[in-house]
């Protein structure tokens, strides 16, 4: 098959969406299909495109045989607010349209995959398809437009709001599949009007090789001088949709423990606001990301990880993040209601608090750190978890199925 993917994040990135469509493309060339990418110049999380890649210009890349990439100049915000982001989105779309539109004429792919974010560009992937008599699939991550008014990046009432609606579902009308990462996702888009057999659950995964569960310690913990007995982690991007203004609180609210150090591993707009607010606190420490061949090692630093999120996320995004703590085999502290799709996901294998409650988060990280034999149990669950529903190549192999099915079609 030829397969061309369209979207606004791939490697060099090293978190988010940039690891699966990277890890996807790379799956599907080395199994012999052929591959182009149409993606942006690496920015995130730092929103700011990366040193060394710097200047208005297209660049292509061939990381492999079967395997073509082409990185697309756009416009990155330093401070994202809603209406740069749309703006931002809108950049890619446009630096993207030409080159799609040849990749159409000249690659002639079978298949167009669109990833949203970013759903701005999406309309670019559905006219290089129409151009071409390709397929096309349309991968939800995120909710976008639901999240961005949960996060007041857009307004919810009033023109704004519905011509975001009224886009995102003239969008998600076009595409022949439509798949989205958790099974309560996935009911959304049908609450959208999507039918059934239009859906698809395409699971992010956990890299199981790469990330298991450890009886020693970190040697990441001396590497970055932490000496207190258990560590609390956060690592990912410092976003706004995170709710992640409760971990300052918490560590203020446990400043008394001198055997935990809050550990925060990332990098985004909420990085300056985390650090002047954790002002005075010795507890609570900032790394910047780590290279993915310390992940391993970063994630079984955690003695328990941290997954905080804003009330009425926990249904548009499930963090990509949450599959390697899983299989990092300890518990996760999530702040979600239990009936969400974060929520079902951590029942079993960690604790659940309201989002936005850094009291009885608070209180459920120190029964998680004062009872071992509880820790112990719940991990075993995450791994168990991640090994029965991460597994990367059981879900990249179910979804090249569905790619080759989708094809035939008439």
């Amino acid at each position: 098959m030829r397969i061309l993917v369209l979207g606004i994040n791939y490697a060099p990135e090293l978190i988010s969406t940039a690891v699966y469509t990277t890890g996807l493309a790379e799956h599907l060339s080395e199994g012999g299909d052929r591959v182009e990418v149409i993606t942006a110049l690496p920015y995130y999380p730092a929103w700011r495109v990366f040193e060394g890649w710097r200047g208005f210009r297209w660049r292509r890349k061939r990381p492999a045989a079967r395997l073509g990439v082409t990185h697309c100049p756009l416009y990155v915000p330093a401070r994202p607010s809603g209406a740069k982001r749309l703006v931002h989105h809108a950049s890619f779309a446009l630096t993207a349209l030409p080159v799609a539109l040849w990749r159409a004429l000249t690659f002639r792919p079978d298949l167009i995959f669109v990833v949203a974010p970013s759903l701005v560009s999406a309309p670019v992937g559905w006219l290089a398809a129409k151009l071409c008599g390709a397929k096309t699939w349309l991968h939800v991550q995120d909710f976008e437009v639901e999240a961005a008014f949960a996060t007041g990046l857009l307004p919810e009432a009033g023109r704004v709001g519905a011509l975001a609606r009224r886009f995102e579902a003239a969008v998600l009308g076009r595409f022949d599949r439509i798949s989205s990462i958790s099974v309560p996702m996935v009911a959304k888009l049908r609450e959208k009007g999507i039918a059934p057999e239009r859906t698809y659950e395409f699971r992010n995964w956990a890299d199981l090789g790469r990330v298991t569960p450890r009886e020693t310690p970190s040697p990441l913990r001396a590497e970055l001088g932490i000496e207190t007995a258990h560590v609390a982690l956060y690592s990912g991007n410092l976003a706004n949709k995170q709710g992640l203004e409760i971990l300052p609180e918490m560590a203020r609210r446990l400043a008394h423990r001198r055997d935990l150090t809050f550990v925060v591993c990332g990098d985004g707009p909420m990085r300056e606001t985390l650090v002047a607010s954790a002002q005075g606190l010795s507890n609570i420490r900032f790394f910047p990301l780590q290279p993915v061949e310390k992940l391993g090692a970063l994630m079984t630093m955690a003695d328990v990880h941290l997954l905080p999120q804003i009330a009425g996320a926990a249904d548009l995004v499930l963090p990509s993040k949450l599959t390697n703590m899983l299989a990092s085999g300890r518990p996760v502290l999530a702040t979600a209601e239990p009936q969400t799709a974060l929520g079902a996901e951590v029942s079993g294998a960690g604790l659940l608090v309201a989002p936005g409650d850094f009291i009885a988060a608070s209180q459920a990280l120190e029964t998680l750190l004062d009872d071992p034999e509880l820790r112990r149990r719940l991990g075993i669950k995450a791994r168990e978890r991640a090994l029965e529903h991460w597994d990367r190549t059981a879900i990249l192999g179910r979804l090249k199925n569905e790619f080759r099915a989708l094809a035939r079609q008439t």
